[in-house]
């Protein structure tokens, strides 16, 4: 019998919804993915093609009897793709005084730039992610990462403020890449190796907001804007050629469905899944406090009693390179924790962060150093954590689970600045850091609400003990699906040696390998 209070049915029921246990995660796979599975392997055709003219490497070709490769090379190249593409849509951000004077307009007109790729980022978001559900992952991703590169070249040679608009908010609704990367990595990484990957790929999203900033502020100090663009273009076009030779074919997950079902699905899935509701409420706080901090950092530091120039405030920003250090660290902790623990632990030190932020960053200059460390490591561990639990509920909707919560997280950026902003000016630096950590005490009780083995459809409450580490968890889940299947198979009629080798190739899954099995009906759970 299963222990702490879980019975054999019970987790029966549990074994596809757990933080961490979920078939992302290595645990059983459940009916939806099955299927899934079924459909690409009854409508196998490989494909040799991308578009119908450019010719798929023969090595990258998709077979059901090859398994995919999911290295560490793999995986770097998904971050490196992710810090350049995402990128796009911090360039302009230090470039709005040398726009205002190459379009001889005034600074308000300009400040349209960075809200229009903001709002093309949001529309992609919708648009355009839900896709990674729908088609073959390849062939889009090289077209959306080919399409803002080719955009770029008017980014650059354009003379005209309305046309540079158009085009950047095109450029922000194309750059949504590394929204299909992140979920095709948690698709072909081991399911030991999945939260790891999904913080590398994540990691390369931080590394392109900071060094946007920072290499397009330096070009423009010594050379034309335009040098930012040109430079854009070349790396975006380096992206395209490193995915096209290394990035593997993969059928889609649900050929049978139309673009319309895919939107409406995603909408149904924002409001009935527990998990990710609960996600999206703490990412929205979450989002609201970090860009809470930066935005009202540079007013801190500005003025008293620091007094810094505008590049020591700059400098500030390379801070936040330590928490990209620290991705795959927090990736293989997370790797051995039922996930809702691993966000239980980043979201109380962020509590403890928060309040040194608020008692100490406006007097001594130490704080804020502790604080900007802290934050950047707390929120990189919290939303990799809530990304590998969400990405667990449906193996088959990962693009649209994923393309909710990043919408969660933009609405958090908007409110996080207007609020932010607001109660900096007004009330001054401690009132703002105490709305950071009541914020973030909002996210520790959102969290509490729900244990970390719920049912997939339970909103509230407690279920199936307390037990945080991953392996016991899929080891208990091992035994209660033996348990029942060696009953089916006597109530079936089932011979011995049937049953041995279902549960030797399930045991194999749950322990963790990559190894692909041969469905068939009387496997499927």
């Amino acid at each position: 019998m299963a222990q702490d209070g879980a019975s054999v049915s019970e987790l029966d029921t549990v074994h596809e919804e757990r933080d961490g246990v979920s078939p992302a995660s290595g645990g059983l796979k459940h009916e939806e993915e099955i299927k899934s599975e079924k459909v690409v392997h009854q409508n196998f055709v490989e494909y040799s093609r991308d578009w119908g003219f450019l010719p798929i490497p023969k090595h990258l070709r998709y077979h059901p009897d090859k398994k995919v490769h999911f290295g560490v090379l793999l995986n770097a190249v998904f971050g490196a793709a992710s810090t350049f593409v995402v990128a796009n849509l911090y360039y302009c951000q230090p470039l709005l005084i040398q726009f205002s004077i190459s379009f001889n307009v005034t600074y308000g007109e300009v400040s349209r730039i960075p809200t229009l790729v903001q709002a093309g980022y949001a529309c992609g978001l919708v648009l355009i992610t839900p896709l990674g559900d729908l088609v073959r992952r390849r062939p889009l991703l090289l077209i959306i990462t080919f399409v803002p590169a080719t955009l770029s070249i008017g980014l650059a040679i354009t003379r005209s403020l309305v046309a540079f608009e158009v085009i950047t908010f095109f450029v922000g609704m194309f750059s949504v890449a590394p929204q299909i990367l992140i979920p095709l990595a948690a698709d072909l990484s081991p399911p030991e190796r999945r939260a790891t990957a999904i913080s590398i790929v994540m990691s390369g999203l931080l590394l392109g907001v900071l060094i946007a900033r920072v290499v397009a502020g330096v070009i423009a100090q010594f050379v034309t804007w335009r040098v930012v663009y040109y430079m854009a273009i070349g790396v975006q076009y380096g992206v395209i050629v490193t995915l096209y030779f290394t990035l593997p074919d993969y059928p889609a997950k649900n050929p049978g469905l139309g673009y319309i079902h895919i939107l409406w699905s995603m909408a149904k899935l924002a409001v009935t899944e527990p998990k990710l509701i609960q996600a999206c409420l703490m990412s929205i706080a979450s989002s609201a406090t970090f860009t809470n901090f930066w935005v009202t950092l540079t007013f801190l530091l500005g003025g008293p009693p620091y007094n810094y120039s505008t590049l020591v405030i700059g400098l500030f920003g390379l801070i936040g390179m330590f928490g990209v250090c620290m991705a795959p660290i927090l990736g293989r902790t997370i790797d051995r924790l039922v996930a809702w623990y691993a966000t239980l632990l980043a979201t109380v030190f962020l509590i403890f962060v928060q309040a040194i932020n608020t008692g100490a960053a406006g007097v001594n200059i130490a704080a804020v150093v502790i604080v900007t460390v802290g934050l950047d490591v707390g929120r990189q561990m919290q939303q990799v954590s809530l990304t590998s639990s969400v990405l667990g509920i449906s193996a088959a909707a990962r693009a649209r689970l994923n393309a909710v919560v990043i919408l969660a997280i933009f609405i958090g950026q908007v409110m996080g600045t207007a609020v932010g902003s607001k109660v900096f000016t007004e009330h001054g630096w401690r009132p703002a850091a105490a709305l950071s950590l009541a914020l973030t005490g909002f996210q520790l009780a959102v969290l509490l609400l729900r244990g970390p083995h719920c049912e997939r459809y339970t909103w509230f409450g407690y279920q199936g003990g307390i037990e945080w580490r991953k392996k016991i968890v899929l080891e208990r889940l091992r035994r209660a699906e033996e348990e029942k299947t060696n009953a089916r198979a006597d109530t079936d009629g089932e011979k011995r040696p049937e049953k041995a080798e279902y549960r030797t190739t399930h045991s194999d899954e749950l322990q963790g390998t990559d190894e692909k099995r041969q469905e068939d009906p009387s496997s499927a759970v």
